[in-house]
């Protein structure tokens, strides 16, 4: 779905809003953890697959970008996320400002090592010149890099559907929805505390799986 001039007043908003559980915060006995080793071995002797992550939040800190965004275009409210420059500056060298997840490392690098396709799918609207695939490839180190997909809002499953996803990262509501829709192994990827993106969800509060210690 692409908003005509990113008319995000419906779907951008959603989607950094948080799309949180209104439910209470669930016990942490009773969350499904996942760690990369304990991934890696229920992996063992899958042929190679194509995998998703979300970006915001799940693979990029990039709340020094938004928040950067909204003292420039829009001090005070949410103006900004409905304001095309704003999105061509995001999309078009900001995230240089972002700071790569840890956690994300880790799995790039074992999605890599497996010979897995990775694809970037994010709540982001398109814009032109976009910078952030060739970002994202440096970063990562990813060798077989694919344009990132911008789907102008949270729902994600088509995407996720059409690229025959079988595990999707992802830090919302929206993704862990997106892809057991899809068909998709979901898995949360915890949003740090001081993100601008709120309010936070509640981890393992759709029954996913949610991964250790990746708030950083």
């Amino acid at each position: 779905m692409r908003l005509s001039a990113y008319a995000l007043a419906g779907a951008i908003a959603f989607y950094l809003a948080g799309c949180a559980s209104p439910v209470a915060p669930a016990s942490t006995t009773n969350i499904r953890w996942l760690t990369v080793p304990t991934l890696q071995a229920s992996l063992a002797g899958a042929p190679p697959m194509a995998v998703g992550f979300d970006i915001d939040d799940t693979v990029l800190f990039s709340s020094p970008c938004f928040y950067y965004g909204q003292q420039k275009y829009s001090p005070g409210s949410e103006a900004y996320l409905h304001n095309d420059a704003f999105w061509k500056e995001m999309n078009g060298g900001c995230d240089r400002y972002s700071i790569p997840k840890q956690a994300a490392r880790h799995l790039i690098a074992l999605h890599q090592q497996r010979g897995d396709r990775i694809y970037f799918i994010t709540g982001r609207p398109h814009t032109d010149n976009e910078q952030l695939t060739a970002l994202l490839a440096k970063t990562f180190g990813i060798t077989d890099m694919q344009p990132v997909v911008f789907s102008s809002g949270p729902q994600k499953e088509r995407f996720i559907h059409d690229r025959h996803l079988k595990i999707y990262y992802g830090d919302a509501d929206s993704d862990i929805l997106s892809a057991s829709a899809a068909g998709a192994r979901p898995v949360r990827i915890m949003r740090a505390a001081n993100s601008t993106y709120l309010p936070l969800p509640v981890n393992g509060a759709l029954g996913e799986e949610v991964l250790q210690d990746s708030t950083y």
